[in-house]
Order: C-alpha cells, then structure tokens, then sequence
C-alpha cells in the first residue's frame, strides 16, 4: 500500500459508486484530477501522538497523515482516467479495495495547491533519508476507543 498518491506508481483501480449516484458523474470527465474523500475502514482506533511516515519521533495526530485518527477519514488525489457509467478509472490510487467512499470533488489546481510557504517537521524529516514508500503496520494494533 503506497502512503500517499504521490507514490503509487501502479495504483490503478476502479471507484464505483452506487448507480442511483451515476447521474452525479456527469460533467466530471472534463477534470484530470479528483479528490476522493473516504473512511479509513480498517482503522482500529487511535493515539493523539503517533510516529509518523518519514519520522521517529512522536507528533500530534493532526501534524500527521496517519489512517488512526478520531474520525477516520482519507482525502486522495487521483488521476480519473475514464468514466463509464457508475465507474470511474482511476491512477495514482493510495486506497485499499472496499474502502467506503464518502464523497469525490474536482482538483482544481488554483483552489485546491495554495503556494506552500512551511512544511512544518516534513521539511526536516524528508531531507533526512530516503522515504518509505509504502506502509507498515504501525497503525494496524490502534484499538477503537
């Protein structure tokens, strides 16, 4: 599982929605990009301080990208590739299969990149070593509160 789309070299896959939704899809094949908003269904729970991706040391959770958060929910970038009917080809996903989807948005670049001017510990911890480009299990033992 890559850790953020970025890294996902060979996540192509299928978002499919319910069909009574398939009329909401009009107009979206002019986008290259979608956002999909999900919940992180496999997630176990929860710590306010965790070690994230790319640090050893302990942060807040919402100085994070981690899955086990207090309310468990995932946004991604994907490329959308082709619509056909109630399913949309994606690129680039980071999203394990069955992940329930609760929304998807337009990328739209000028509203949705902001020029960045800190990165907070990012900036730090990425200069530090090579990234892991995929996930572990540090998530995985989190039971629900």
């Amino acid at each position: 599982m890559p850790i953020q789309t970025v890294f996902s070299k060979k996540g192509n896959g299928i978002v499919e929605l319910f069909p009574e939704f398939k009329e909401g899809l009009r107009d979206l094949e002019g986008f290259s990009h979608i956002m999909l908003i999900y919940q992180f269904h496999k997630s176990k729970g929860y710590r306010l301080l965790c070690r994230p991706f790319f640090d050893e040391v302990q942060r807040g959770v919402f100085a994070t990208r981690a899955p086990a958060r207090p309310n468990p929910i995932g946004i991604s970038i994907v490329k959308a590739r082709k619509i056909r009917g109630n399913k949309i080809a994606v690129a680039s996903l980071d999203v394990l299969d069955g992940t329930p989807l609760l929304d998807i948005k337009p990328y739209v670049p000028r509203f949705d990149a902001p020029e960045p001017k800190r990165v907070g510990w990012f900036e730090e911890a990425l200069g530090k070593k090579k990234a892991r480009l995929k996930a572990d299990n540090r998530f995985t033992d989190i039971k629900r509160k």
